[in-house]
């Protein structure tokens, strides 16, 4: 079935790609084809198929009876031990510890938190922040009490960064637990999901990874939320469609997921790629490149959509998202030398061009708009008399060009659509404030990302081709509570794109007068880049706070008592200002997490 499955969804995206390469060639066609217009078709049928494919994922999901199942998972006593890892790299120590403290306590509402252990591992290499985690870490253990063990471990230095990390932890002390669930700094999970997960992990001897899907909370931008809205809202329906496609090669997002210790360290050593960054030294995007090591070896990897009460925080402006992206960009693309590594399953490899498609898409729009602008200037002048006697006049293919551009703009659009009227007729609008809420929200999602959209379009363009040419991102640190943007700020990181949208509104008016309202859907919001930042990092409309109540999600009505014991731990420690002063020396070790190994015999 799973292989009917890809099939069926590779060959839509093919036909969607020929269907739209023949619209282009008999509108291009109407004064003869030129090379210029071969390469637009040629773009032209590699987004399409591209974007035709994030349309079959949402199809695949609609259409599946399987979102509607529960996964097998073993019942009575919890036996295996399981460590939940925080990796940090100087974050906040107030803020994630708070996460460490909700989902201790979550963990002793259930009754296994004897079975868990939280280890927090510090990448940091700032002494402040350093020294400030030591002080939060003693709070926290105040905070917590006997609910949870909890161990402390900063590197001074981090090789391998995040995935380096991790793998010290395995070598000195895996050992010990049987499972481990990933987090990131920012994530927050219901201990009532880590049971569950650890239960279906023992239900299924062959899964090597179960990845959940992580909802967006806690945002405050109008962009914020709206990136809320969008992985609450759509997120459930493409990651059903990506688990049918998937099977046993599903996905690893780097966090919110469990996985098998043993079969991890036997399988997932990453190697150091040879030569420089950005496409040589350590694998950045590693978490894919895990999950296929661990097909490899013959183990499950899955994703699990139903698994509820994971969260992840997201940025709240299209600056620090664009930060982001570029670290994740220079990841995808280094996935190219991974491509032919021996004894990976077809479909892992597929993944990874899907992923590198990710970011080359946006290069490929851009030449095509700049190609499309350029061809008119390029045409030669047809020959009307081509025999004696009347002239013959090209045919004009204005309907082409309509179904073309309708065909375009569905691939775009219809699977948030439908995933509208799929949500009023199950019921699940009602988790989103109603049908009517739903609805304003999508088009209000729709308009945003329309003007969004060109300007990603750049920022991604742009990373690409520093990476081609040499230029490495490295790991910054993540600004997970960004707050507003000002225009002068916006200008500061966005001024190329104006004159990028400005260049290219005057080459059409110039080259290709006819495009130039279609030219303006694209450079127009480029051209207004700065406002458009700046605007969408200010507060959203809220729930309570505005009539309309946009990007309303299930989260933000009825918060789970995680959520809500984060908060008030959170801003308890808030009101404590206390000032840290920096130490002389930092230790490597606070509480070594490869002591625990003594205390292995204690039956834990």
């Amino acid at each position: 079935m799973v292989t009917l499955r890809r099939a069926f969804s590779i060959s839509f995206a093919l036909l969607m790609a020929l269907v739209a390469s023949y619209l282009a060639i008999g509108f291009f066609n109407v004064d003869g084809l030129q090379w210029l217009d071969i390469a637009r078709v040629l773009l032209l049928a590699v987004s399409t198929a591209w974007l035709a494919w994030g349309a079959v994922l949402a199809l695949n999901g609609l259409l599946s009876f399987d979102r509607f199942k529960v996964a097998p998972r073993s019942r009575g006593p919890i036996t295996a031990t399981t460590a939940v890892l925080v990796p940090v790299y100087n974050e906040d120590p107030t803020k994630t510890f708070s996460h460490v403290a909700a989902m201790a306590r979550s963990l002793a509402r259930t009754g296994h938190s004897p079975r868990f252990d939280f280890a927090i591992l510090s990448d940091t290499n700032d002494p402040q922040i350093a020294a400030k985690e030591e002080f939060w870490l003693a709070r926290l253990r105040q905070e917590v009490g006997e609910t949870c063990r909890i161990f402390y471990r900063r590197r001074l230095s981090n090789p391998g960064k995040k995935a380096g990390n991790i793998a010290d932890f395995i070598k000195n002390s895996g050992g010990i637990y049987e499972y481990l669930i990933i987090l990131d700094a920012d994530s927050l999970m219901e201990g009532g999901t880590m049971v569950e997960m650890v239960r279906r992990m023992d239900a299924d001897p062959e899964l090597g990874l179960l990845q959940s899907l992580p909802k967006v909370v806690r945002a405050r931008s109008f962009f914020g939320r709206a990136i809320q809205f969008s992985a609450s809202y759509y997120s459930p329906i493409y990651a059903q469609g990506l688990a049918l496609l998937q099977g046993r090669e599903g996905p690893f997002w780097g966090h919110n997921a469990i996985t098998r210790t043993r079969a991890f360290a036997q399988s997932c050593g990453l190697p150091q790629l040879p030569g420089k960054p950005p496409f040589g030294g350590h694998i950045l995007s590693h978490d894919y490149v895990e999950a296929a090591l661990l097909a490899r070896n013959g183990l499950k990897v899955r994703i699990d959509p139903d698994l509820r009460g994971s969260f992840e925080e997201g940025p709240d402006n299209v600056i620090d998202y664009a930060k982001r992206d570029r670290r994740w960009c220079q990841g995808n693309l280094q996935h190219s030398r991974i491509l032919g590594a021996p004894g990976l399953k077809g479909w892992n490899r597929f993944v990874f061009i899907q992923g590198i498609m990710a970011y080359v898409a946006a290069p490929l729009w851009a030449l095509f708009l700049a190609a499309s602008i350029a061809a008119p200037a390029m045409q030669v002048i047809p020959d009307y008399f081509p025999v004696p006697g009347l002239p013959v006049f090209p045919r004009v293919e204005s309907a082409n060009a309509l179904a073309l551009l309708t065909g375009v703009v569905g691939l775009l659009l219809g699977p948030k659509l439908l995933i509208l009227v799929d949500g009023m007729l199950s019921g699940r609008n009602r988790r989103f404030g109603g049908s009517l809420r739903a609805f304003f929200s999508v088009l209000v999602e729709i308009a945003c990302t329309s003007a969004l959209a060109p300007i990603m379009m750049l920022f991604q363009t742009r990373a690409v081709i520093e990476i081609l040419s040499g230029a490495d991102a490295g790991w910054p640190a993540a600004n997970r509570e960004a707050g507003r943007v000002s225009v002068a700020e916006a200008w500061a990181a966005s001024w190329w794109i104006v004159v990028v949208g400005l260049v290219t509104i005057g080459a059409a008016y110039r080259l290709a007068p006819e495009y130039l309202p279609f030219v303006l859907l694209v450079a127009a919001p480029q051209v207004l880049a700065p406002l458009v930042i700046s605007s969408t990092s200010y507060a959203s409309m809220r729930l309570g706070r505005s009539s309309l109540g946009l990007f309303v999600t299930g989260e933000e009505l009825s918060p789970t008592p995680v959520m809500r014991e984060q908060q008030a731990v959170l801003a308890r420690w808030r009101a404590d200002t206390v000032e840290i002063a920096e130490p002389a020396v930092v230790p490597t070790v606070i509480d070594g997490i490869s002591r625990t190994s003594a205390e292995a015999g204690t039956g834990r």
